[in-house]
């Protein structure tokens, strides 16, 4: 990364921590890093949508904004790239435990947009609060001092791309779900 990036994200994060902390924006923050955490919150709400009907396709969207999301970010651009993290290049004391994976891009911030986005094409009334949760859980990695303001901001390019990639792929995961459905009540009626 070029020393003028570098710059940029630190001057961020060093405004960030400067000047818009406090103790009971720590306890919130917390709350709302703990959400990003190995992604497990939006997982948990694919799963809801996935077991009913009504929602299925919402699930169905996520989980493959989700599955893309982890394969860009953790599987190819965090090992390839190998940024530092921002408190591994200044002396920080954290509020919260370190990550030892790279920074770059943000896990919590592709995967909350990955997810939130999808949902968001899928049902505006629903995506609206998780959209701004994304936003929220991408902040709190600012917040902490664990991303600079580059990670959060690719983290949040992948989950734009895999929502798009998501968006071609939904239709065509919903039709075999559908003939799967049709193939098992056929073998029933046989049965």
């Amino acid at each position: 990364m070029s020393d003028f990036i570098y710059s940029i994200d630190f001057a961020i994060n060093d405004f960030i921590a400067d000047y818009l902390t406090h103790p009971v924006f720590d306890a919130i923050f917390r709350v709302i890093t703990f959400l990003g955490d190995a992604g497990w919150f939006w997982i948990a709400l694919t799963v809801s949508f996935l077991l009913f009907k009504e929602t299925r396709r919402y699930g169905v969207s996520m989980a493959i904004s989700l599955l893309f999301s982890t394969l860009f970010t953790n599987i190819l651009l965090k090992p390839i790239v190998n940024r530092p993290r921002p408190y591994e290049l200044r002396d920080i004391t954290l509020k919260v435990a370190p990550p030892h994976d790279a920074s770059f891009p943000s896990g919590h911030t592709s995967a909350s947009f990955a997810a939130a986005l999808a949902l968001f094409k899928e049902n505006k009334k629903l995506g609206t609060p998780a959209v701004i949760l994304a936003a929220l859980i991408g902040y709190s990695r600012l917040y902490f001092y664990l991303h600079f303001f580059t990670d959060v901001l690719g983290g949040t390019l992948i989950g734009v791309v895999t929502t798009v990639i998501s968006y071609f792929l939904t239709p065509y995961v919903m039709k075999g779900l559908s003939r799967l459905s049709e193939k098992i009540k056929n073998r029933k009626k046989k049965a």
